[in-house]
């Protein structure tokens, strides 16, 4: 079967991303068809799959799997991509998506950058997770504290946003302890039973951080949606960041902006691009596949590159 796919990123997070609302996918493998794509030895390339589906008349949702094949429940940069192609279906810049099981506000915003696709995703912000299981009895938060099991004097914040978090605020983020923690971290299934995305967090000035992440399921990426919003809203939590005020969030991929807000309920606003870099077919019999290139987004590209020109690099 021959499928049309979208190759595109978030701050730098790449996807493959297939509309299965024009197309059936019925009778596929959609965690082997993720683990051949996103292969970066033998595939083309991508730190996930991304599926826009239609959940019922005039509700429309993403499906994410991760390269090893496992469905995440939540990925903030993967949405504002499906976003971008749900639009051209619901026809209005602000409408909901649905992704694990919740719902998902999204707005289409001014550019981040001269013509640059924009969106900005509400995420619900939850401090208790069955997800995590090293709480104390009475626990109702868990921020700033040791997690002894994985590291002896690191402090943690513990945040789900769909999907969990734990988040250290470093002097420096170190990329090599990072990925150790993330390997640690998988034989951890007595505290963190489902895994955890794990990020380390520098403070690059009022309302400005550095993000790094170790995403479960696909190791370290350029970015992460969701763990940005994490840190943002550790930080304000942590009380080293303000609420209802832009957080600007710097990663390896690009940047995003943040906003936390205790309105209601406590909740984080992601606001990131949404860049197409290529389209083309992906041919797959259910084992082996390949993928064809029909157009390049050279324009997206180039305005894309611009932007990261027009930032000071980390």
């Amino acid at each position: 079967m021959s499928i049309n796919y979208i190759k595109c990123h978030g701050s730098g997070n790449e996807f493959i991303m297939i509309d299965a609302v024009a197309q059936s996918l019925d009778g596929y493998n959609l965690s082997l068809l993720s683990q051949c794509v996103c292969s970066r030895a033998t595939g083309s390339g991508a730190d996930g799959v991304l599926l826009l589906v239609k959940e019922k008349e005039g509700v429309y949702g993403m499906r994410m799997f991760n390269p090893d094949g496992s469905e995440a429940e939540m990925c903030g940069n993967g949405i504002r991509c499906v976003a971008r192609l749900a639009e051209k279906y619901i026809q209005s810049s602000e409408f909901i998506l649905t992704s694990g099981g919740k719902r998902y506000p999204i707005k289409r915003q001014p550019c981040i950058y001269s013509t640059i696709p924009t969106y900005g995703v509400q995420i619900a912000v939850e401090l208790w997770s069955s997800d995590f299981a090293f709480f104390a009895k009475d626990d109702k938060r868990f921020i700033g504290k040791i997690i002894p099991q994985l590291h002896p004097t690191l402090c943690w914040s513990a945040i789900s946003v769909g999907n969990p978090h734990i988040i250290a605020h470093v002097e420096k983020c170190d990329i090599t302890l990072l990925e150790s923690l993330g390997e640690r971290v998988k034989s951890l299934t007595d505290i963190l039973p489902k895994g955890v995305n794990i990020s380390f967090v520098e403070t690059l000035g009022r309302n400005h951080i550095f993000v790094t992440t170790f995403e479960r399921g696909a190791g370290i990426t350029p970015s992460c949606g969701t763990a940005m919003t994490s840190s943002a809203t550790a930080m304000a939590l942590l009380g080293l960041a303000e609420y209802n005020t832009e957080i600007l969030v710097e990663n390896r991929g690009g940047a995003v902006k943040c906003n936390c807000s205790t309105e209601g309920s406590l909740h984080t606003t992601l606001t990131g691009n949404a860049s197409y870099i290529e389209h083309g077919v992906i041919e797959f019999d259910g084992k082996t596949f390949a993928t064809k290139t029909s157009s390049v987004c050279t324009e997206e590209i180039e305005l894309w590159n611009n932007f990261l020109a027009s930032r000071v690099e980390k």
